[in-house]
Formats: structure tokens, C-alpha cells, sequence
């Protein structure tokens, strides 16, 4: 028995299917989908294969002669010829609520678009990010995602299974108190997990920004909480503080070095970098960026010098002994739907 959700990666069908499910869920209908490939998500590869979905469960997986007669009378029956089936993908980092407005430009509070408006676009990232066979996704964050992780899980809306932070801390002047006094209030607003910036923005050359009792406040107060923290750090010292604090997981890390990823390794920390989609993404949208907070002349030259490198650091981290990494994309704005880019990206530079 298969209790893991699967995904396809071809928009029709996807669409198609993504009915059939909601249908199924109601009065326990069975869906055979049938392939040429079957990845399991744990390196076994599956040729003729055939998933039974009764309801919204996958109940088997068959093969060989089982999968060509595996229909039963009423039942719909999928033939995806050569294509490949593979799991549903998690994407550890996203940002559902970056989108570009109608006058063409990323979104902020306060620019002209209604509420209306707003949640059509955020609606829109959602369904994109499904189709595209991201069927669990960590949104890194905003208040206004809880809101859309309900409507998801009530099938208001489509959309990947949704997890939050709700928002992230990044006020280097609040007290190490002040810090455990916003962990616990996140907490009570019902955070999966907790997004804590201790560097700039690489376009701003990604310096530390969090001190250690910062860090070791942040960290063992949501620790304590039995919640998790994701850390954006750039510099190889924001990244050494967020190990040696506990925290449970570092953020892109443009600028580690083998001694960081070392430690990191040492102390369990998990490591989510990212490839080239985010950096390549700002660079073909730059139009829709420009002149937003730090996206300047100089932040795109910066995102410009970033692509070989994230691309290294990924093959870095993977030679690192024990080092637990994440695939998180980062995706923002014109990213949405294309996480599976930055998949590519690290098998074909990544090494």
C-alpha cells in the first residue's frame, strides 16, 4: 500500500487529473494511471508500471501484466504512453505571496491592486506550483498564508499542501528576550516553522547581521516550542553561528566554505541552497524588479556573479561527509510553477 502522494509533471493532465481527485474524494471513484516509467522516489525505477488511486489515496502500484488489466469496468483509465510518474515534489522555500501586480511590477502593500486582486494572483501562484508537481510547499512567508494553507486543506483552492512561518524576524535590534517573546507569539498564530534572517540580502553583499545570543535565543526558544528554524544566511560567519545555536536549517549560504558546510554536517544542520532558478529569474524579470527596495544596478550585477556560484556550492555541499540538505527554490515572483528548473540545475552544475 502507497500512502504518499504522486505527481505528473504535464500541465493538461495534471489539470485533468486534479478534477478527477476532487471527484474521487467524494464518492471513492478509482483512477488507473498507467506509464512507461515509474520513479519511486527512493532510486528504484519501475518500467509499465500502473497506480490505482481509489478516492484520494493511492491505494496500490501494480505491474507487469497486473498493470494492463488492472481496469475493472467504471473505472477511468489514464495511459500516459512514454511519459514518466513520479512523487509529488516538496519544496522547501517558497514565497506564495510574490507576484507581479497589473501594472506589470512585483506586488507590494499598497500599490493599486485590491484585495481581490491580491488573492488572485497568490491563487494563482498556488495552482501553478501543483500543476507543476509541487504538492507540498513551505512558504517563507506571510501572515496572509495561513489563510491560504486552510482554504487548501478545506479544497477551497488549489494548491500544494501548505506550510508557513507567517512571517520572518529580522529586527537585529530586538533583545535576545524580545526574540523568545516573538517565537512564542508566532507560535500562538500557529507558525510551522520559523524564518529568522541573520545576514543582508545578497544584493546587498549578504553581511551578518544576528549576534550568537541572537541566534541561540531564536533558535532554542522555537526549539523548545517543538518548532522548527529556517535561517537566511549568506556569509560563512552568519552560517557558523546558526550551527553552533542550534538552529535547525540554513538558507542559500552563497558564500560557505568548506569549513562551515563541515561544522554544519557536525551538528546535524540541514542546508537549503538554491541553483540558478532564483538568480536567473530576477535577472529575466528585471524589468518587473527595478527600483524595488534593493534591486538596483548593483544587486543584479551581485545576482549576476551568484549564478556559478550557487552552482558550485551545491557540488560543495554534496562532497561534504553526513551534510542533510533540502531542496528549496526560493521562488518569488515569475518563479512560480518553475521550481523543477532549479532541480535541473543541480544535476546537469551542481557537481
Amino acid at each position: 500500500m502507497v500512502k504518499t502522494r504522486w505527481s505528473w509533471n504535464w500541465l493538461p493532465l495534471a489539470a485533468a487529473l486534479l478534477g478527477a481527485s476532487t471527484t474521487g474524494a467524494q464518492d471513492q471513484a478509482t483512477t488507473v494511471i498507467r506509464a512507461a516509467m515509474l520513479l519511486d522516489g527512493r532510486g528504484v525505477r519501475i518500467a509499465n508500471a500502473a497506480i490505482v488511486v481509489r478516492g484520494d489515496r493511492i491505494s496500490e502500484v501494480l505491474v507487469g501484466d497486473a498493470a494492463r488489466t488492472a481496469a475493472k469496468p467504471g473505472t477511468l483509465v489514464v495511459d500516459l504512453g512514454a511519459a514518466t510518474i513520479m512523487p509529488g515534489l516538496i519544496d522547501g522555500h517558497v514565497h506564495a505571496n510574490s507576484y507581479f501586480n497589473a501594472a506589470g511590477r512585483i506586488h507590494s502593500r499598497g500599490d493599486a491592486d485590491s484585495p481581490a486582486m491580491t488573492a488572485l494572483g497568490i491563487s494563482d501562484n498556488l495552482r501553478r506550483m501543483l500543476l507543476s508537481g509541487v504538492t507540498t510547499a513551505q512558504s517563507m512567508g506571510a501572515s496572509e498564508d495561513a489563510t491560504y494553507r486552510s482554504a487548501i486543506a478545506s479544497g477551497s483552492i488549489a494548491g500544494p499542501r501548505l506550510l508557513t512561518s507567517l512571517g520572518p524576524i529580522s529586527d537585529a535590534r530586538l533583545s535576545p528576550d524580545s526574540m523568545r517573546g516573538v517565537i512564542r507569539q508566532r507560535k500562538a498564530e500557529g507558525a510551522d516553522a520559523i524564518k529568522i534572517f541573520a545576514s543582508r540580502s545578497i544584493r546587498d553583499g549578504g553581511a551578518t547581521t544576528m549576534t550568537a545570543d541572537q541566534l541561540g535565543a531564536l533558535c532554542g526558544e522555537a526549539k523548545a516550542l517543538g518548532l522548527r528554524t529556517l535561517v537566511h544566511a549568506h556569509s560563512a560567519e552568519s552560517m557558523q553561528l546558526a550551527a553552533m545555536a542550534g538552529c535547525t536549517q540554513i538558507e542559500h549560504g552563497i558564500f560557505a566554505t568548506p569549513d562551515v558546510l563541515k561544522l554544519m554536517a557536525e551538528k546535524g544542520t540541514y542546508f537549503s541552497p538554491q541553483c540558478g532558478l532564483i538568480f536567473r529569474n530576477y535577472l529575466e524579470n528585471r524589468a518587473k524588479y527595478e527600483g524595488s527596495g534593493n534591486f538596483n544596478a548593483a544587486g543584479f550585477a551581485s545576482m549576476q556573479r551568484a549564478i556559478p556560484d550557487a552552482a558550485r556550492i551545491i557540488g560543495q555541499a554534496h562532497a561534504t561527509s553526513g551534510l542533510r540538505m533540502i531542496w528549496g527554490t526560493d521562488a518569488v515572483a515569475g518563479a512560480h510553477g518553475r521550481e523543477v528548473d532549479d532541480l535541473i540545475c543541480r544535476v546537469r552544475e551542481g557537481n
